[in-house]
């Protein structure tokens, strides 16, 4: 057991890292995203604690797990991880950002339903890229905008602006 003492007196115990290794692979990441959302925020002056050692579980079992179960070859096991890596992704893509670079070859593999799933967690990363764009996009527009209305620029340079964000959110 891991152990947090609070300042009040009270304590949080977690499950220690090495007893997460014999976990099946989905359950190291579903054990960190239930802290995270269901009880992190009451675990007042040891929060920072806690989510110190989240970060190590991610880094050191959950990550790691579903490497290995990815490049294995058990086609069962790889179908599992995928299908929690997508849904985590839709929630939490931050979370997920590790895995990236071992979709490639997933979207080469010959069973269809592995591919099936790593194209839906690709394109679950390609929207947050896009969404992130266009909110830079969308930064750029206002200043434009704010400037266009100053009298600073011109009708023109305001006109270009505004077709190169409607082409990007398109």
């Amino acid at each position: 057991m891991r152990i947090f003492r609070k300042k009040d007196g009270g304590i949080i115990q977690l499950i220690d890292k090495e007893k997460m290794e014999d976990w099946p692979i989905e359950l190291p990441l579903l054990f960190v995203e239930y802290i995270r959302n269901n009880k992190l925020e009451s675990y007042g002056d040891v929060k920072k604690d806690v989510e110190k050692y989240l970060d190590e579980i991610m880094k050191d079992i959950a990550i790691p797990k579903f490497i290995n179960a990815i490049k294995g070859e058990n086609d069962e096991e790889i179908i599992l991880a995928l299908n929690r890596i997508e849904e985590l992704s839709r929630k939490n893509l931050e979370m997920v950002k590790p895995i990236k670079k071992y979709l490639e070859p997933l979207l080469k593999n010959k069973n269809k339903k592995i591919v099936e799933i790593a194209k839906k967690i690709s394109n679950n990363f390609a929207a947050a890229e896009r969404r992130k764009e266009l909110a830079k996009k969308r930064k750029i527009m206002q200043e434009k905008e704010k400037q266009f209305l100053a009298g600073k620029i011109s009708a023109e340079e305001y006109a270009k602006a505004r077709k190169e964000y409607l082409l990007l959110k398109g």
